[in-house]
């Protein structure tokens, strides 16, 4: 998994929560700057993934609420999967990394 597709798995999964988070809280929740929340929404907008909506608040301010599309649900399940299955690879390697360290300490403290 890219390390795009890894902001995006975030985004979506931040809209999906909190579809009315503005793009300066999206920018600290991601810690990034808000010029690369911008780019990195902006990419998932594109691709059909998130529609954004507008309405106007109490105080007749403009503000977006950020929605997943059919297609940016599958597209959260298909990363998801990737990211799931990539950290599970990643467990098993350190179980094993982690036996073998345990064995190497075993021997040494019986030889000394």
């Amino acid at each position: 998994m890219t390390p795009a597709e890894q902001a995006h798995l975030r985004i979506l999964r931040i809209v999906e929560e909190a579809p009315q988070i503005s793009q300066r809280q999206l920018a600290e929740r991601l810690g990034v700057s808000l010029g690369k929340a911008n780019y990195l929404l902006k990419a998932l907008l594109d691709q059909g993934y998130i529609k954004a909506g507008n309405f106007l608040r109490a105080e007749d301010k403009l503000k977006y609420a950020y929605l997943l599309t059919p297609e940016g649900i599958g597209a959260k399940l298909r990363l998801t999967r990737n990211y799931l299955a990539r950290k599970e690879q990643e467990y098993v390697a350190m179980q094993v990394e982690i036996e073998d360290m345990r064995a190497e300490l075993a021997a040494q403290e019986h030889i000394g």
